[in-house]
């Protein structure tokens, strides 16, 4: 049997979510620098003030709201037969359209088995993608899968 973890009710875990992982835009100077005037007119050069941009906030992506219709992925049958457990932690970056556009392990169970089956699954899922104001973006989220067997 393998569980995935509980579905929040309003927000997901922070333990779960990962911040966007986009480069911060480059900050916008204060003032900007004018071309000096010629020598008769100024003798300093002049500076006109710009106004800072208002940050917008942003939303992590999500890979637990009930409509996508996430599939749990499926035990291995090696895995189960040697009675392999673990938890698997998967980095995926979600694309603006919340398809999986990367997929690596943060964190391995200790099987490979069990990494491949957990990577194989999330590669079909559908994700909410991240949103920066009003506007999808490409963001990261930790998924975690837990394989474990009934009876332990």
């Amino acid at each position: 049997m393998v569980k995935l973890p509980p579905k929040p009710v309003h927000k997901p875990s922070p333990t779960a979510i990962e911040t966007a992982a986009q480069p911060a835009p480059a900050p916008t100077p204060a003032t900007e620098e004018v071309p000096p005037l010629p020598a008769a007119a100024s003798a300093a050069p002049v500076t006109t003030a710009t106004p800072a941009a208002t940050p917008v906030p942003v939303t992590s992506a999500r890979f637990d709201a009930d409509y996508l219709n996430n599939p749990a992925p499926s035990y291995p049958q090696l895995s189960r037969r040697m009675r392999e457990e673990g938890k698997v932690v998967l980095r995926v970056v979600v694309a603006a359209d919340g398809a999986p556009r990367h997929i690596e392990i943060s964190q391995g169970s200790g099987s490979e088995r069990l990494d491949k089956a957990a990577r194989s699954a999330v590669e079909r899922w559908r994700f909410v993608p991240a949103r920066q104001g009003d506007r999808a973006i490409e963001a990261a989220v930790l998924v975690p899968i837990i394989f474990k067997l009934e009876g332990n």
